[in-house]
């Protein structure tokens, strides 16, 4: 008995080493003022979502030593902007990367809605970029190749995830560290029915609000409409959307391909009949599951390029 005991013990131990958290900023953190907000995770609909966060970070889940591929994705749930979907859209995919041999790394953001944002709508992509930073400045020592490091959103984390892949290293004020030195350019995006433009027509209105406010410029809605932002540098993408998505129409998903095409990048885009919103591994929901087996071919080619 003591030797099952011991054993269950350190496999344990192994198991809780496979994962673990570390903070995006240990001070200095840009685009912060202190007010007194007090982070919240609340349980909703069998699920968990963070709030009000105050302490953004990643979670880094490791795979197995003889089942790495050496590449690595960055995770970034949705919540529309609101919320962060930190298990749902989060864990649980990073989870299911691991057991195809890749690295998932899970962000928690902060919100445009906290008061601690002196420009609300900047922090979303300063935690994103520097969460990729971060990735690419500890490479080697979680056995990642620094060329094959990518960025897969859901929904509002979609738009997120777009925008990384659109505006990295925009406006980033260039600091001492070493750190900052990095780019925060993904080398591909996988997007999860996404959130792609601000346009009022064909927008998530509640992320668009919560992201930029009530009455934003013309300027602002342009500059987060990522179809508008697709350059000859954005990375190849792969694109999973529902035609039945009541909450986020399929065409953010259709402008950002034809844009993709448009400039000649790679890009692959699956639309299922029906899975309406936020379907995330989508267990028991039919040929919805096939995105999976797609996405782990897509990213094995990735890796072969």
């Amino acid at each position: 008995m003591k030797g099952i005991v011991l054993t269950v013990l350190l496999f344990s131990i192994v198991t809780k080493a496979q994962n673990f958290v570390i903070p995006l900023w240990n001070s200095n953190m840009p685009n912060y003022q202190e007010v007194g907000e007090v982070e919240l995770l609340k349980s909703e609909s069998s699920t968990e979502h963070h709030k009000l966060v105050t302490k953004p970070d990643i979670s880094v889940f490791l795979p197995s030593k003889n089942n790495r591929t050496g590449q690595a994705v960055l995770v970034i749930p949705g919540g529309g902007y609101h919320a962060i979907a930190c298990i749902k859209e989060g864990d649980d995919i990073a989870k299911w990367l691991n057991s195809n041999g890749i690295v998932g790394i899970v962000l928690k953001y902060r919100l445009p809605n906290a008061k601690s944002n002196i420009i609300s709508h900047k922090s979303p992509l300063l935690d994103a970029s520097r969460a990729m930073k971060i990735i690419k400045e500890n490479a080697e020592k979680w056995h990642i190749d620094e060329n094959n490091i990518g960025v897969m959103g859901f929904s509002a984390g979609g738009h997120l995830a777009a925008t990384l892949g659109t505006h990295y290293d925009k406006d980033e004020k260039p600091q001492s560290a070493k750190i900052d030195s990095i780019s925060s350019r993904p080398d591909f995006m996988v997007l999860m029915y996404p959130v792609i433009t601000m346009d009022e027509r064909f927008t998530h209105m509640g992320s668009r609000k919560n992201l930029l406010g009530e009455n934003p410029s013309q300027e602002l809605v342009d500059y987060y409409s990522n179809e508008k932002q697709v350059s000859a540098e954005t990375p190849p993408t792969l694109i999973f959307h529902t035609t039945d998505d009541a909450a986020v129409p399929v065409e953010n998903s259709t402008a950002f391909y034809k844009a993709l095409n448009e400039k000649n990048i790679d890009s692959e885009m699956h639309i299922f009949q029906h899975g309406k919103h936020g379907f995330a591994l989508a267990n028991g929901k039919g040929n919805l599951e096939l995105w999976k087996s797609i996405c782990i071919a897509w990213l094995r080619n990735m890796n072969h390029e």
